[in-house]
């Protein structure tokens, strides 16, 4: 099975022996962080490219951080969507519950948000959700598709991802 990291390693010698290089340079951040300069990257590739080339991506990222070889800031962004896509699943059905129990879902989250249940996706989604508002610029057609490549990728280095695939047949 050829996933992305493969995809990427194969590439990267192929055009090594061109003496091209380049970077799997993912994102994280969706469409506000992108629109704000406010993304992460995480980059795989080769070292002393990364170290020429961090500056220019620092323009428009807050956070940038070499992964190793070519393919490895794909798979970075593999477990930034897996665990994105359980945490949304889980802040759902949360408020879900809240709201079939009778409780105020606003007072509920405001509260857990300061405990342990606390995420970037709490915090920055809990009042939309609330207010059943969900476009933020990444689309469920592109969460499923990097969520099928994650998938792709288990399946080729033997790694486990019930939940992941449970929370794919959600979207």
């Amino acid at each position: 099975t050829t996933t992305s990291a493969n995809l990427a390693k194969e590439m990267n010698d192929l055009l090594s022996t061109k003496n091209i290089n380049y970077l799997d340079a993912p994102v994280s951040g969706g469409q506000a962080g992108a629109e704000s300069g406010q993304l992460s990257i995480m980059v795989g590739g080769k070292n002393e490219l990364y170290e020429e080339l961090k500056d220019i991506l620092m323009t428009y990222s807050k956070f940038i951080k070499y992964m190793g070889e070519s393919g490895s800031g794909q798979l970075t962004k593999m477990v930034n969507q897996i665990c994105i896509a359980g945490l949304l699943q889980g802040l759902a059905e949360g408020m879900n519950f809240s709201e079939k129990a009778g409780l105020n879902s606003k007072h509920v989250l405001e509260v857990i948000s300061k405990g342990a249940a606390q995420s970037w996706q709490m915090e920055n989604r809990y009042k939309t959700m609330i207010d059943d508002k969900f476009d933020f610029g990444f689309a469920v057609d592109w969460m499923r598709k990097d969520l099928k490549i994650a998938m792709d990728e288990a399946k080729n280095n033997g790694s486990l991802l019930p939940v992941t695939e449970l929370v794919d047949r959600y979207y």
